[in-house]
């Protein structure tokens, strides 16, 4: 049996088998109502206990997105559960450690959307540094006119970065960054053979390196709170972060006392601990640039995380097998 496959036998899957658990795209729900007649998991408390009471143990297979997965309590309520489809690279809100004790398996959409979070993670990085959101803000208020020029900015090109995670997506900000003339340096659990970069096995220590940090590793409960207090501490006063990843990878009360003390110097964020929810000490810095998490935002790249989400189903329904499983 291979790794794409689950440890139950392959038998004919219906729609009453599948449940869309949140709705990521309209490309996706077009195809589980029109191609599949799926269920959709209700949003109302009630109407959900009452929904899982009676059709729970029919679902085998579950479509949901990286930002409403299938958590702990909701694959409790799915006995009969095989597969997850989830459309998005990071599945940290599923409960991938009770799905590899069932032998559920889990798919993502990996690669497709590695250039567009390269592209936010440059735009972030450019607008921390370079200021453009609070100049384009100065501008706006007329302070151009009545103050004067705007305050000078930090010189983008020729810094030292840190990437903290370098898999596909801190590949890619890595290369853009080369571009840019900067020099790169990296965090993993491991160092990675035949990369070019300076390998820190703390990163303590890749912080206190570099004049700006990336965050592109991913969520869940082993990454949480990555960046501490002692990480900005050594990234100081003269440095930036910029996180791409999930909001919990970064320790946000120590960010938020950082900024404040002006331990370190700014940050982009795309993410944060509470989506939707973003701090309101976060959004009174004029040195902090926030995105409401719209790192693969584009059109196109939407599109495409919609069609291999569509791919791993099908090939799930005929085979037993995904295209991209998790590792």
């Amino acid at each position: 049996m291979t790794a794409t496959e689950s440890t139950t036998a392959h038998t004919a899957i219906s729609g009453s088998n599948i449940l869309l658990v949140s709705d990521p795209h309209p490309q996706v729900r077009a195809a589980l109502r029109d191609d599949y007649s799926a269920y959709l998991l209700p949003t109302d408390a009630a109407e959900r206990e009452s929904f899982l009471a009676e059709h729970g143990a029919d679902i085998r297979v579950a479509v949901c997105s990286a930002m409403a997965g299938v958590g702990t309590e909701l694959m409790k309520s799915l006995p009969n559960l095989e597969a997850v489809m989830n459309f998005g690279v990071g599945y940290d809100s599923t409960d991938v450690a009770q799905a590899a004790e069932r032998g559920i398996v889990v798919s993502n959409t990996p690669d497709v959307l590695n250039e567009c979070v390269a592209d936010s993670a440059l735009a972030l990085y450019l607008d921390a540094l370079r200021q453009v959101s609070a100049a384009d803000r100065y501008v706006r208020a007329g302070k151009w006119e009545s103050e004067g020029s705007y305050p000078l900015t930090t010189r983008a090109s020729g810094r030292t970065v840190g990437i903290v995670g370098l898999g596909r997506i801190g590949a890619a900000i890595a290369q853009r960054l080369e571009g840019f003339g900067c020099t790169i340096e990296y965090h993993n659990r491991n160092e990675k053979p035949g990369v070019p970069y300076r390998y820190h096995s703390s990163l303590v220590d890749l912080a206190a390196s570099v004049d700006v940090l990336v965050v592109a590793a991913t969520g869940g409960p082993e990454s949480r709170g990555l960046v501490s207090a002692e990480v900005l501490k050594a990234l100081g006063s003269h440095g930036y972060l910029i996180n791409i990843s999930r909001g919990t990878v970064v320790d946000e009360k120590a960010l938020i006392a950082a900024l404040q003390n002006g331990t370190i110097a700014g940050a982009g964020l795309d993410v944060f601990e509470s989506e939707p929810h973003v701090p309101e000490e976060l959004r009174a810095f004029d040195n902090v640039v926030l995105q409401p998490h719209v790192g693969s935002g584009t059109v196109e790249t939407r599109a495409d995380m919609a069609s291999l989400t569509l791919e791993n189903l099908r090939s799930y329904v005929s085979t037993g097998t995904l295209v991209t499983p998790i590792s």
